[in-house]
């Protein structure tokens, strides 16, 4: 991320394998000393955007019923899920930020952690919330709102990186570009949940 700061990625390469790549003040670095192999740091990466996922959920579901109402729906839900549904990327970023290979690599991994959530968020409308809506809403809800968790997760992972973790730990001010993306990503979900609220009292969403 071109805003990280000196030091993001301080101490030795530990564990790194041949060619890996970090994320440093000019983006991927390699030169790394041999160690984990670079399938087994796939797999790590993978597995903690899937795992965070389901961490995301589990947050933005407690910090959404605080909130309550239409403040969920347009602002809280928004604001508060894109903030947490990159949860394992965030540990990936400061337990393995050898098996980042770019910032583009970062941005489908969160990607990934966006279908995540929304498959499972999707899971309990359609069994929980909604159970008797049909067919054709279980298919709305395993598309169009699993893609947009997806691009909007891919939105905010192109701004993600180290220096945000520096920033959630009070050692360096959060980089512009990490922000910018944040409420670009915010921005387009809340869009969305305007459009799905306004079309859905319109009766453009009327499930059989």
């Amino acid at each position: 991320m071109a805003a990280l700061g000196p030091g993001a990625l301080s101490g030795p390469a530990v564990g790194l394998s041949p060619g890996a790549a970090v994320l440093d003040a000019h983006g991927p670095v390699a030169a790394a000393r041999p160690g984990r192999s670079r399938a087994a740091l796939d797999v790590i990466a993978i597995a903690m955007a899937l795992v965070g996922g389901v961490l995301g959920i589990g947050g933005a579901f407690v910090q959404e019923l605080q909130a309550g109402g239409l403040l969920a729906v347009f602002i809280a839900a928004p604001i508060i899920e894109e903030g947490l549904k990159p949860a394992g990327i965030y540990i990936l970023l400061t337990r393995w930020p050898q098996a980042v290979r770019s910032q583009l690599h970062v941005a489908w991994l969160t990607a990934l952690s966006g279908v995540c959530f929304g498959v499972i968020e999707s899971l309990v409308y359609v069994t929980f919330y909604f159970p008797d809506e049909g067919g054709d809403y279980v298919l709305f809800r395993f598309t169009i709102p699993v893609a947009m968790h997806a691009i909007a997760s891919f939105v905010v992972g192109l701004g993600l990186s180290r220096a945000v973790i520096d920033w959630a730990a009070g050692r360096q001010r959060l980089p512009k570009r990490a922000r910018n993306f944040y409420l670009a990503g915010v921005g387009l979900h809340a869009v969305y949940n305007t459009m799905a609220v306004v079309l859905g009292a319109m009766g453009v969403f009327a499930f059989e």
